[in-house]
Formats: C-alpha cells, structure tokens, sequence
C-alpha cells in the first residue's frame, strides 16, 4: 500500500493536507473525484478531527508521499 498527500488549497496563503493509504495514484485521483461538491470528514495523524467543505476549495493537489522517519 502507497501513501498519497492529498492538499485542499482555499488561496495562496490557507491549506489543509490529507494522508491516504491506496494502492494507486488512480485510486487516490478517483477518491478526489468522487468527494467533488461534498462535504468531506477526516481525523488527521495528531487526532484531529475536520470537516471539509469541497465546494469552497480552489485547487486539489494528489502526490505520492515518501514518509522519512525524523
């Protein structure tokens, strides 16, 4: 299983990232595409919990992610 960063971008200065396990990047591409217009839920990696609201972001970015242990 492949780690996918997934950026929500509201403007040039607010963002919120997402951290997905998939198997590929059309999985994580596809995962995005299917939350279009919708209001999305997530618990990030320190246990916080946010709701998204789709219709109110600008750009999606999908990468695979190379998680390096610090």
């Amino acid at each position: 299983m492949k780690e996918f960063k997934i950026t929500y971008f509201f403007d040039e200065e607010h963002y919120i990232r997402r951290f997905v396990h998939l198997d590929s990047m059309e999985q994580a591409v596809s995962l995005v595409q299917s939350e279009r217009g919708r209001y999305i839920f997530f618990t990030d990696s320190r246990g916080i919990y946010h709701e998204l609201d789709k219709g109110k972001v600008r750009v999606t970015q999908v990468a695979e992610y190379f998680r390096t242990t610090k």
